[in-house]
């Protein structure tokens, strides 16, 4: 495969699951997949950030995760975020800590 095809096929893919994690499962709490994944809505936005940012292009957090989110971070935060409980917080610290820094 050539690198050209390759990339189209990952851009396609990341394409595809921000369409699963925003229009289909916006239900997903970003501390339950950070918690059993390591990752989160927020991460693929920090990703976006330094991979922009890596290739000259100035982004900083708010626009990134205006891209990664379809709209205005805190907007989607209030349609979607639920509270979470003493236990889910601790294990978020952790998995926070061991796959963000």
């Amino acid at each position: 495969m050539d690198e050209t095809t390759r990339t189209e096929l990952e851009a396609a893919t990341f394409r595809r699951l921000m369409e699963h994690l925003l229009d289909k499962r916006p239900d997903v709490q970003n501390i339950d997949m950070m918690n059993l994944a390591g990752f989160c809505r927020n991460c693929l936005s920090r990703w976006y950030q330094e991979a922009a940012n890596d290739r000259g292009i100035e982004m900083d957090k708010v626009a990134a995760r205006e891209i990664v989110y379809g709209m205005p971070y805190e907007e989607w935060r209030d349609m979607h975020q639920t509270p979470a409980d003493a236990e889910k917080q601790a294990a978020f610290a952790k998995a926070f800590k061991d796959n963000v820094g």
